[in-house]
Formats: C-alpha cells, structure tokens, sequence
C-alpha cells in the first residue's frame, strides 16, 4: 500500500491538470515525494521547538557552521554540499525521509551513514550525532467536505531513515474526516496523484506555515496534533 513511486519511476507527466500550476514541468509524482518531505521536516521542528533544526536545502557546511557543531573548513570541498533531510544540532541527531519500501529503507540507510561519517570527522569530539530514532507521525488531507481522504503516514524503523507513504479513504458523505479515517486504506489512485499532488504539496505548505491555500482547495489538512 505504498503509493506512488516518485518522478524517475512515475509514468509520463500530465502537464495540464487541475490543481496545477499552468507552467509546471515536474513529474506529477515529484510532488508526492515533495509534499512528505516538507511535512515531515516541518513536524519534527514542531515537536522539537527548543533546538536548533536543519532542513533540505541547509548543506553540511551551514549545518557544521551555524549549528556551532565545528568547523566547516574540516569539510571536504566533495561532502560540504551534501544535503541532509533533517539535522538537530541540540540533540545531535540526523534523518534521512525516504519512501516505505526496501530501496527507499537502503537508500537512507546507505544516505545517512554518509552524511554522518562526513559531519563526525568535521564535528568537536562532544558533538558527534548519530541516526535518530522514535520519529513517527501522521497527517490527513480532506479535498472536500465528505470527499475522498489522503493519509500521510511515516515511521523511523532504524536509526536515521524515516520512510513515509501515501495512502487513500474513498469518499463516505455525511461522515467525518475521522469516520473516514478509520476505513480500510487503499494505495493513492494514480488518478487522484495526478490532479492533486502539487496542491497537496501547496496545502501542507500553507498549513504548517500559515500562509495562503492554493487556489481551488476547499478541504482540510489536519496535522498530527489533530490525529491524536
């Protein structure tokens, strides 16, 4: 029930879809991998209000710097670019956000050790991080009142690799989201991925950062906080 294989895997692009932007280029799938990404980095900087968060784009260079974790001249000119999903410089600890199947799992498996092999041989003898663990969470996404439900779903199985997935309610009116949530989940209808991953992308954006909801989105998102 894993959903949808992100851009390199995903069939041709529609370009001209509802829900998009009518310049857009990207693989419709992108937006799935995009949209996960933003709201997991955002939720861990949520429930972790009182550290110092890093999130892609943030390079190990701005992470060793600014997280006063070290020196960031001690960075290979080859690693200082690299790109970690998340990094907590107070609690010393890095995750790499990867899709919920085994490529994905020894991606960030293989992602992680890199980025912290690279930062511990930069980092002060105290500040060494290692792979985090415990980080898991949900959230819904309602495109209309009683319509269909989209899930978002993610867990830290092993240190430092979070796998998410995607999955789908069918409609049910006149029930509640939280109704809906507790029916059978399905995998995300390719369909449904193809009108609707950009503004789910733009809604969870808008949600976590209070900013304005993409234009035609006349549901909800309901964060973790709201799933408990």
């Amino acid at each position: 029930m894993l959903v949808v294989a992100l851009g390199a895997q995903a069939e041709p692009p529609a370009y001209k879809l509802p829900g998009r932007k009518p310049d857009s280029q990207e693989p419709w799938g992108a937006f799935l991998g995009k949209a996960a990404h933003l709201a997991i980095g955002r939720q861990y900087r949520v429930q972790h209000p009182a550290s110092v968060v890093f999130l892609d784009p943030d390079n190990l260079s701005t992470i060793v710097g600014e997280g006063k974790l070290g020196n960031p001249k001690r960075l290979s000119k080859f690693v200082r670019l690299l790109r970690p999903d998340i990094t907590d410089t107070d609690n010393l600890v890095l995750f790499e956000v990867k899709p919920d199947n085994e490529e994905g799992r020894e991606e960030g498996r293989e992602q992680a050790g890199r980025y912290l092999a690279a930062l511990n041989e930069a980092v002060e003898p105290a500040k060494k991080l290692s792979g985090g663990t415990g980080f898991e969470g949900s959230l819904f996404l309602e495109f209309e009142n009683g319509g269909a439900l989209w899930h978002l779903s993610w867990r830290t199985p092993e240190p430092g690799v979070t796998l998410y997935r995607w999955s789908y309610r069918r409609e049910k009116p006149h029930a509640s989201w939280k109704e809906r949530a507790a029916q059978k989940e399905e995998a995300l209808p390719k369909e449904e991925a193809e009108q609707r991953g950009e503004m789910a992308e733009q809604a969870i954006r808008a949600a976590y950062e209070k900013g304005e909801w993409p234009s035609g989105f006349q549901g909800q998102v309901y964060l973790p906080v709201d799933c408990h």
